[in-house]
């Protein structure tokens, strides 16, 4: 048979209440840390809306990437070919060549209103 001195109830009595301290103090050091996790600075949803403002950053840098390839490649022909000056001024200029002849065709207004 076990027999329980007052010492040894009071010993367990004083652990248990420890137990229960130590439990409540990791609990709310926990909710502390999830307070933080969800709230807090450099929070899940700061972490997603930065991930979400990557994403269209490298989407924007990939267009402007493709820009500045197109860019690249004009210089390069302005500066190789003489065929590209020459259709610049054509297009943006209205430049025509010597001994050329320019038609400017332009609708009749009969024409446009039937269409619409």
């Amino acid at each position: 048979m076990w027999c329980f001195g007052a010492a040894d109830i009071l010993s367990v009595g004083i652990a248990s209440a420890f137990m229960r301290l130590i439990t409540v103090i990791l609990f709310m050091f926990l909710l502390l840390l999830q307070h933080r996790l969800w709230f807090g600075k450099n929070s899940v949803p700061d972490y997603l809306a930065l991930k979400s403002e990557v994403a269209r950053q490298v989407e924007n840098n990939d267009k402007l990437k493709q820009r500045n390839k197109l860019l690249y490649a004009d210089t390069d022909d302005l500066k190789l070919g003489v065929e590209a000056i020459e259709e610049r001024a054509r297009n943006e200029l209205g430049m025509i060549k010597e001994g050329e002849t320019f038609f400017r065709i332009i609708p009749n207004d009969n024409s446009r209103n039937s269409k619409q």
